[in-house]
């Protein structure tokens, strides 16, 4: 997608997001002292709260990393885009996402469904679901009449990727991933470890992956893609490249 300093960037995303093909120079993980979440805790009923409407309107729309990419070459220039899907279902916010490099936006490299519900303790969950054929639903963020065809049966849920995110400050959320709870096998990895932050100025997500030793083998090094509102028409940064 690009030369070697930026590719050492690209596995970016949101709530466990892992991009198709990334790798980075090893660095240490996570403290593995901090216990793993082994189940996802009990979602709350009803699933909805201020917190939940609240966050599913600031993760809803269009999104990029262009001003990031401006500033430095290393990250790419990602389009991120977020709708609401299934929005007559009374067990949680629901969201079709979609990323693409910005010089390849015909051809999205990540497609996935979030469940967005609230937790007992307070928090909240953005489960993450892969899908049946996500190639059928490409550019559905122009056209969401697309996603009419898409049925509960056609996702299935990545167990222990869930984002669990508390409220910092109204308008504030910020969470990860369990330490060791999402299981990936990208480039070597053992487990995968995101951290997500979303605020009324956008989107900021961390994602790495690790080995069983804990060392990085994929994803950006130095900090997460930062993804703020934009014209999905805006001009791509880093076509040059």
């Amino acid at each position: 997608m690009a030369p070697t300093t930026a590719t050492k960037r690209l596995c970016v995303g949101l709530g466990s997001m892992l991009a198709a093909a990334c790798a980075a120079p090893a660095q240490s993980a996570p403290d593995p002292a901090t216990p793993a979440a082994t189940t996802p805790p009990t979602v709350a009923a009803p699933a909805f709260s201020d917190d939940v409407e609240q966050l599913v309107a600031l993760m809803t729309g269009s999104f990029s990393s262009r001003l990031q990419a401006q500033t430095d070459p290393s990250y790419f220039d990602i389009r991120l885009h977020m709708i609401p899907l299934w929005t007559d279902r009374d067990d949680a916010r629901w969201l079709y996402v979609e990323q693409a490099v910005a010089t390849a936006q015909d051809a999205p490299y990540r497609q996935r469904v979030y469940r967005v519900a609230a937790l007992e303790d307070g928090t909240v969950e953005s489960a993450v679901y892969t899908m049946v054929e996500p190639e059928r639903f490409a550019f559905a963020w122009r056209d969401p009449s697309t996603l009419d065809a898409l049925r509960f049966e056609d996702i299935t849920r990545k167990d222990g990727c869930e984002v669990i995110l508390r409220v910092v400050e109204p308008g504030h959320y910020s969470g990860s991933t369990g330490e060791r709870s999402c299981k990936s096998e990208l480039r070597g990895a053992s487990y995968a470890h995101s951290q997500v932050t979303v605020t009324e100025g956008g989107v900021d997500s961390w994602d790495r992956g690790f080995d069983d030793a804990g060392q990085q083998v994929w994803g950006a090094t130095q900090g997460g893609y930062e993804f703020r509102a934009d014209d999905p028409q805006a001009p791509a940064v880093g076509a040059e490249r």
